[in-house]
């Protein structure tokens, strides 16, 4: 309680002035709402938000000021350059050294000598006392005149400084710029000289512009969504990878705003998350960028380069928001306006300048007219009697009388007293003829800045053409403009885990290791599932999921899928008929269930079946042996049913109760023909588009795959079926009538042997050796073109003649036999070197790349082998 006394005779004791009169009392209420109002004015406009007069925010614009002032045409430590900076405002000299740097690693006012760091790889400048600049050319034609700038005091009065550089180029689009201040922010996007110059060109003739970013990083971009650089728009920027070869890409270039350093750590994150599989990476970046990224075994490059861009920083998108500082205010605009708005400016600071030189040149003429006059006419001796000043300058004026009215304006006192002070031996040594040469030669640059100044847009354009001749050299666009597809993730992201299924109880997901195994998939897939009770629903791949009790079908789902189709039997538990439905699942609500049946109390699935390639089926029906009809067993072919949506309720197959359903047969698809292509680095069947064209496959359409050991095998065209790509040298689409033409090396006995034959067995997936038994015989070349020719290049009799190369047709050489059979003997004389050559385009798919060194080891049309170094 005493304390509170305390505090409250404290509060009274109120401060009083000199005179003892108490002093204004400062209510708190308010000052925070004025305080921070006024911190946010100053850190948006003398921090974060350029100008829209020079594009330069505070400290660059004393930065460039004090650079001016220490110029003599060397360079300067930047260390000096901070010190002098720092006259006119206190900012910090750290902040001012990396504003510094910043300018200078953009390479267009400054030009700098030393280390001073690497955008690309994210390397810092060495210290401001090692390294030095000085201003750039550029710098000196367009930012600096003294007679068109507005000044004003530095902070404490002993400086002037500029308000803002009157700029004839817009620097700030072709910099670019990022801010943060206090309730907003700016992000201009860098520009290309040589188009901000033609773009300005446009503007002063009244045409449209459309002005894209270009980074000094380079790389590839998007910008269809840019917007102009508002808000709410973005672009895409992408790294160039290019295949270094078939296990290695290489990456040549890093999106704007990436460092190397940052980009290799997204793609080792990736990997450990399993969205990629990679070896290593290596980082070669020296005065290019070059980094290498070594593919894990079975790994595609085609797949691998989209899922960089997809999972890693080897695409990243950016959102511009342009702001800028107009009268005091900050304003969003489109950087078509701002260009529009600096063109103007420009066109305005060349009309003052223009005006400046007229008034120059113009008082020019007349103190050389005055001054001719003078001493033409001997004015200067009517002053000598004279004896007072006033006197003199009376004298002067009357001599100048009779020409007065030939001048702009009238001669003042001052331009007397400039008369006056002519010294003797000037006039001693006056020159009439090169004084006329000379006020000649003033008219002739008055005129031509008259005309200037009637034809200021022509000038202006004059004038941004001159920038591009003069330093548009080396500025040519280096990030190339694209248009890029979306990445579809899901079918590009590696398979990280593996789906696994408790039927009985329902549950899927990777963490079910003791269960059935149902795939290998990703952790961003998303799993469709279908109960017996019909009962189906698409959830997102996780570590264990509850679906709903008795499981019969689940798999992985991909959106948008038009090719797979779910082939029904269900028993509808209100009418007890069993109904018959083909349906698709090409979209649907995540964790939402839906169901194959009409939702009636007892219905539940009796047959089921997803086909990938929308193949139809035969099944077996039993009935049930209480039931009245009189055929109770009969076929019933899906092939009947039309393919409908999925809450579409079906056909009915019978009234009665059904035994049993057993699958019979499958048939063709009723989507048409699917194009297989065949990924050669990685041996995989694709729908993609990713590799070479096999063909149009229907469902009975096989794959005919002849490897390098002699053997052939006819597979189906499922995606998962795998081949050895080193191992394969022939791949295509199956023709039952297709004659294959081969010339295989005898392992016994050395010789060379040619055969043609027809695939006769009809097996799947088990493999046919048709050379000969022995391990050293091997496969040189396979074709299935009727019309190939074979080349067969003679070793030379003796050393010096010349070699023998004649040209078979392979009908010619022998006849069509049993693919068992051994063949007849290629040439009774050495053979040295084999071509294959096709009427029109090859005819042998060497689909491998070869052994370990990367080089292909097989043989294809067009193609040359050396049987004799071998």
């Amino acid at each position: 309680m005493a304390q509170d006394e305390n505090e409250t005779n404290h509060e009274e004791e109120v401060p009083q002035d000199g005179e003892g009169q108490l002093q204004d009392v400062v209510p708190l209420s308010g000052l925070y709402e004025d305080w921070f109002l006024d911190y946010a004015s100053y850190v948006i406009l003398e921090r974060a938000v350029p100008a829209v007069e020079d594009g330069l925010k505070p400290v660059q614009r004393r930065i460039m000021h004090a650079l001016k002032e220490m110029d003599d045409g060397r360079f300067n430590k930047v260390a000096n350059v901070i010190g002098q900076t720092m006259q006119y405002h206190p900012h910090g000299d750290a902040a001012i050294g990396d504003a510094i740097v910043g300018m200078g690693q953009k390479e267009l006012l400054l030009e700098t000598q030393g280390n001073w760091g690497d955008i690309r790889t994210g390397d810092s400048a060495a210290a401001p006392r090692y390294i030095e600049v000085r201003l750039s050319k550029l710098a000196l034609e367009i930012l600096y005149n003294p007679q068109t700038t507005d000044w004003q005091l530095s902070y404490d009065g002993r400086k002037k400084e500029p308000v803002t550089f009157p700029a004839k180029f817009p620097i700030l689009l072709a910099q670019g710029v990022e801010g943060i201040a206090v309730g907003l922010s700016t992000k201009i996007m860098p520009h290309n000289f040589q188009e901000i110059c033609k773009a300005s060109m446009d503007v002063l003739k009244g045409k449209k512009t459309n002005l894209l970013p270009d980074f000094l990083t380079g790389g590839m971009m998007d910008a269809q969504d840019y917007n102009e650089g508002l808000r709410g728009g973005k672009i895409r920027v992408r790294a160039h990878i290019e295949e270094h070869d078939s296990k290695t890409l290489a990456i040549k270039d890093i999106p704007y705003g990436v460092t190397t350093t940052s980009l290799i750590e997204s793609i080792l994150k990736a990997n450990d998350k399993g969205k990629i599989k990679i070896k290593k990476v290596v980082d070669n970046t020296a005065k290019d960028v070059e980094i290498l990224v070594s593919l894990a075994a079975g790994q595609s490059p085609d797949v691998t380069i989209d899922a960089l861009y997809a999972f890693t920083d080897c695409e990243v998108s950016i959102s511009p928001n342009a702001c800028v500082i107009i009268k005091d205010k900050p304003v969003f605009i489109s950087v078509n306006e701002l260009l529009r708005i600096n063109t103007f400016q420009t066109k305005e600071l060349l009309r003052r300048e223009l005006e400046i030189r007229k008034g120059e040149l113009m008082e020019k003429l007349l103190f050389s007219s005055l001054e001719k006059i003078f001493i033409e006419n001997r004015i200067y001796r009517d002053i000598e009697e004279v004896t007072t000043w006033e006197g003199v300058i009376e004298t002067i004026d009357e001599g100048l009388e009779p020409w007065k009215p030939e001048f702009y304006r009238e001669i003042t006192r001052d331009d007397i007293i400039r008369l006056t002070e002519i010294k003797i031996k000037r006039i001693s040594k006056y020159d009439s003829f090169k004084a006329d040469e000379l006020m000649r030669n003033m008219q002739e640059e008055l005129a031509q800045v008259e005309h200037h100044l009637a034809h200021l847009t022509d000038y202006a354009i004059a004038y941004y053409q001159k920038l591009l001749d003069k330093f548009g050299k080396g500025r040519e666009r280096r990030t190339e403009i694209r248009s890029f597809d979306t990445i579809k993730v899901h079918a590009v992201v590696a398979n990280n885990t593996k789906l696994y299924v408790n039927r009985k109880e329902g549950f899927i997901g990777s963490g079910l290791k003791k269960d059935e195994f149902v795939q290998d998939c990703s952790d961003i897939d998303d799993i469709i599932a279908f109960t017996r009770s019909g009962a189906f629903k698409v959830v997102r791949m996780g570590d264990k999921v509850f679906v709903g009790k008795d499981i019969m079908y689940v798999g992985v789902w991909k959106k948008g899928d038009e090719r797979t189709v779910y082939n029904a039997i269900y028993l509808d538990g209100k009418s007890g008929r069993s109904m018959v439905k083909r349906f698709q699942v090409p979209a649907i609500t995540r964790d939402r269930e839906y169901n194959v049946t009409k939702g009636e109390k007892g219905s539940k699935v009796l047959y089921f079946e997803a086909r990938a390639n929308g193949e139809t089926e035969k099944v077996t029906v039993t009935l049930s042996q209480n039931s009245r009809a009189r055929i109770k067993v009969f076929e019933f072919d899906f092939g009947e049913v039309d393919i409908k949506g999925r809450g579409a309720g079906g056909n009915i197959m019978t009234r009665y109760p059904v035994r049993n359903i057993k699958f019979k047969m499958l048939g063709e698809s009723s989507l048409g023909g699917v194009d297989v292509f065949y990924d050669a680095t990685i041996g995989r069947l694709n729908t993609d588009e990713r590799g070479d064209k096999l063909g149009s496959f229907q469902t009975e359409d096989r794959i005919l795959v002849v490897y390098k050991n002699g053997q052939y095998e006819l597979t189906d065209f499922e995606l998962t079926n795998r081949y050895e790509p080193q191992q394969v040298m022939l791949i295509e689409k199956f023709d039952p009538e297709g004659i294959i033409s081969a010339v295989y090396k005898d392992g016994e006995s050395k010789e060379l042997y040619v055969k043609r034959f027809l695939i006769e067995t009809t097996s799947l997936n088990k493999k046919f050796l048709f050379i000969t038994d022995h391990r050293s015989s091997k496969l040189e070349v396979i074709t299935s073109d009727p019309a190939a020719q074979l080349e067969i290049t003679h070793k030379a009799p003796r050393k010096g003649e010349p070699e023998e190369v004649v040209t078979r047709d392979f009908d010619i050489l022998i006849d069509v036999k049993g693919w068992g059979a051994k063949g007849n003997k290629l040439s009774q004389k050495p053979v040295k070197k084999l071509k294959l050559v096709a009427n029109e385009k090859p005819a042998v798919e060497e689909a491998a790349k070869g052994g370990e060194d990367g080089k292909d080891d097989g043989f294809a049309a067009g193609d040359t082998i050396d049987l004799f170094s071998k």
